[in-house]
């Protein structure tokens, strides 16, 4: 295991979270040959799972200008607090994403989590130890009170990152987001600060 600190944080768009096996940092443009490999060789494995794209948005897997400009909006979101995106790392190589969105303060203090992996890295639990890095950064780096993951139901991939992780059901949300042209219900999971706080110990010691 690498001798590294969980969270640097040296600033906004320049935080890097270390796991046992995994590295978040965010993306720029000197990404764009490998994100765009992996995304196009998963476009099958992902397409199902994902906000179908307007016809006239270029697709940054296929434009380097649309993925510098998808850059440079997670850089401004982070600088502003409001989401924090992430490429998913294994020794150097690019494994998928995650994503703390909607970073909401004031009564809420909340923010949801979004993944996707690459195929071929599947079934590993990378991403469940990527989850629980994002979770320790959201709860003891940004001080917020709850975290949030929405699957479609028939996901069972995803859903079981979260069953992995014993993260609590919370119900149905009907007609939730549209995902691929169509307005999906989702399972919805949440965990609180007070969780977290009783089961940190567990969680590090098991993926950290």
């Amino acid at each position: 295991m690498r001798s590294r600190h969980p969270a640097d944080t040296r600033g906004p768009s320049e935080v890097r979270l270390f796991g046992r096996r995994v590295e978040l940092r965010s993306l720029t443009p000197h990404d764009f040959a490998e994100w765009s490999s992996v995304r196009r060789a998963n476009d099958e494995w992902l397409r199902p799972w994902e906000p179908r794209r307007p016809a006239l948005v270029q697709d940054p897997a296929h434009h380097r200008s649309a993925f510098v400009t998808r850059c440079a909006a997670r850089d401004r979101d982070a600088a502003a607090g409001a989401a924090y995106g992430f490429g998913l790392f294994v020794d150097g190589r690019l494994a998928g994403e995650i994503n703390l969105n909607h970073v909401l303060r004031g009564a809420l203090q909340s923010a949801t989590i979004g993944y996707w992996i690459d195929q071929a890295w599947a079934g590993r639990s990378l991403t469940a130890e990527g989850v629980v890095v994002l979770m320790q950064f959201s709860f003891e780096q940004l001080d917020l009170h709850r975290l949030e993951v929405c699957i479609v139901p028939r996901n069972h991939n995803s859903r079981r990152v979260m069953e992995k992780l014993a993260i609590r059901e919370e119900g149905i949300a009907l007609r939730f987001l549209e995902i691929d042209g169509t307005w999906e219900d989702h399972v919805r999971y949440g965990i609180t600060v007070e969780e977290w706080h009783y089961r940190r110990d567990e969680l590090r010691q098991a993926w950290m």
